[in-house]
């Protein structure tokens, strides 16, 4: 990873970039899983994103070394607070409630509260288990336990709502969330998908939005 942050300084068309590893049980732990990256990217257009994907030499070597691979090409609808003190993102799409949706959900936790935090954030992730239009859902971060996020692919936005708001689990982080402060910075972003390429844990996601 850390190879990787270098190879993607200068590359035409790419305004931001992050590469994430993931944790264990589903990206969901203090634990880290090391088979599983994410490349997050925002492009000038999909022509430049097109061209690193067929050519950069970066990219090409990652995609031998993978077993599995599985792309996600989204337009910006919404997004809150800061990632890295910037906003990387410019609003392209609007929301609809019976349209599948992309969620990102980012944090940079303070260091004296990260057991505060983890000792909740697991029985959220289990409650989402099976939840009722969730086709994935994967815990990622640029440091292991201190920054975090959530990438999450739903059915249809009023079934994210749903969970965001019903899901009794999720409404106690929510409110922990505001009450102890947790967060240093945090980011929460949600996207329109047009188009998704590849497999993902032996999955078309296509086949399940």
């Amino acid at each position: 990873m850390q190879l990787g942050l270098d190879a993607l300084k200068e590359i035409s068309g790419l305004t931001f970039s992050k590469l994430l590893g993931s944790g264990g049980k589903n990206g969901f732990s203090a634990l880290p899983n090391f088979g599983t990256y994410v490349l997050f990217c925002v492009w000038e257009s999909e022509r430049h994103a097109l061209n690193f994907f067929s050519e950069n030499p970066f990219f090409k070597t990652y995609q031998k070394k993978s077993l599995e691979q599985f792309t996600a090409f989204l337009y910006a609808a919404e997004s809150h607070g800061t990632w890295d003190g910037i906003q990387p993102f410019v609003k392209s799409a609007t929301l609809d409630m019976t349209k599948p949706v992309v969620v990102l959900t980012r944090a940079r936790i303070h260091f004296g509260k990260l057991w505060s935090f983890w000792t909740k954030v697991g029985k959220v992730s289990r409650s989402s288990e099976g939840y009722a239009g969730l086709a994935l859902s994967i815990g990622v971060g640029e440091w292991p336990l201190i920054q975090q996020a959530t990438l999450s692919i739903w059915q249809s936005q009023s079934e994210m709502l749903d969970f965001a708001y019903k899901n009794q689990k999720h409404k106690e982080v929510l409110q922990l969330t505001r009450k102890l402060k947790w967060y240093k910075e945090e980011m929460f972003a949600r996207f329109v998908p047009y188009k998704f390429e590849g497999i993902w844990e032996g999955k078309n996601v296509a086949d399940l939005v």
